[in-house]
């Protein structure tokens, strides 16, 4: 009895860290637009979270003791430091285009993110231009994404077919992690196919670091010792997830983020009260296939943060969904295993009902706080 108190107390501090943690979910994203202008003239205009001006502070923070910040633009100001310290375009050899910031504030198309708008002049600096966000990168941390795109906004309608297709490169978008090499500004980014890869991966570290997804096929499973009822709890949760994932990242259907998160906590809480009343595990494909719809919505979030172009939506939404996929697979492997050997380590090769009680209460308190407090 006590051994069990102990497992569970663990488990339940484990789920209530992953609760409070949650705020990870949202991945650290940034973009930047970068317009060449004539005569080695670059505009750069730099998207960023409200998350990278709140670390900004915190790096300033001793250089801040006498500087009024209720003053009219000093904050801007700042802000625009920061970033401008943080992106270049410079040539081969490290030499460093001279930038001028030009203006900070709300970026218009994302009233959730700011927007810094740079000026870079390069006619002095001999040799090819490459674009290079990689201090931002480091100052957002380990999980940044950069969405680069190059030239100004438009349609594709002079995109040829095999451009469209994406078995052509075509001016467009790229999504740059850290590590990746600066972009040189001579060729063509990534064509579609190419970006598949970093959709691939994108997919698996939404479930990896997405807590409430990862709760909730613990709570569908928490009662499963054999194989087959887990393999169609997962099949059932892949197909109704990848219709609504597909529909929305199509832009087809268009539901509010606040009401998916709301109800992706209630799904959570729902199936870990139901491990109160049953320990039937043959039927929970059902509630798996169900809630699959709502936590599809979920996936996509992370899909389209990251700003997919419509020619590339096609490579990407199939790399995202099968990097999800794995992920969750991934979860079950280490999940299901890891239950059957502490049933035969702990409880005499059965599942403990006051564990499987604890284990389910904590997730429901997660999901609780979530609802009341989204991510």
């Amino acid at each position: 009895m006590a051994r069990m108190a102990c497992i569970a107390a663990a488990v339940l501090c484990a789920i209530f860290g992953l609760a409070t943690a949650a705020s990870a979910h949202t991945a650290n994203i940034s973009s930047s637009r970068i317009v060449p202008e004539g005569s080695g003239n670059y505009r750069v205009e730099v998207g960023f979270l409200g998350t990278d001006i709140e670390r900004m502070f915190a790096e300033n923070r001793q250089d801040m003791t006498d500087v009024d910040l209720t003053e009219s633009g000093v904050i801007e100001a700042m802000i625009g430091k920061f970033i401008q310290k943080r992106v270049a375009l410079q040539n081969e050899e490290g030499q460093v285009c001279p930038s001028l910031v030009v203006s900070v504030g709300e970026d218009q198309a994302n009233p959730s993110d700011s927007r810094a708008v740079l000026r870079m002049q390069c006619s002095a600096v001999p040799g090819q231009i490459f674009y290079n966000p990689f201090e931002l990168l480091r100052a957002q941390g380990p999980r940044a994404k950069h969405l680069v795109s190059i030239g100004e906004k438009g349609d594709e309608s002079t995109l040829t077919e095999a451009q469209r297709n994406g078995s052509e490169p075509a001016p467009g978008q790229v999504m740059i992690y850290p590590g990746d090499a600066p972009i040189d500004l001579s060729k063509p980014l990534l064509s579609p196919w190419r970006l598949a890869p970093k959709f691939f991966y994108a997919g698996i570290e939404h479930i990896v670091t997405g807590y409430d997804h990862i709760c909730f096929l613990f709570a569908v499973v928490l009662w499963a010792s054999r194989a087959w009822p887990v393999v169609k709890i997962v099949t059932a949760f892949t197909v109704s997830h990848s219709i609504t994932l597909s529909l929305a990242a199509l832009q087809i259907v268009d539901i509010p983020s606040r009401w998916t998160e709301a109800a992706i906590a209630l799904s959570i809480i729902y199936v870990a009260l139901e491990n109160f009343f049953t320990r039937k595990v043959d039927g929970r494909w059902r509630d798996t296939f169900f809630f699959g719809f709502v936590h599809g919505f979920g996936f996509a979030s992370g899909l389209i943060e990251m700003g997919v172009p419509q020619r590339a939506i096609v490579p990407a939404l199939a790399s995202f969904n099968i990097g999800v996929e794995v992920g969750q697979i991934g979860v079950v492997l280490i999940v299901v295993p890891l239950l059957v050997l502490i049933d035969k380590r702990f409880f005499n090769g059965e599942r403990n009902l006051r564990f499987v009680q604890v284990c389910s209460a904590a997730v429901a308190s997660a999901g609780a706080y979530w609802l009341f407090f989204p991510m």
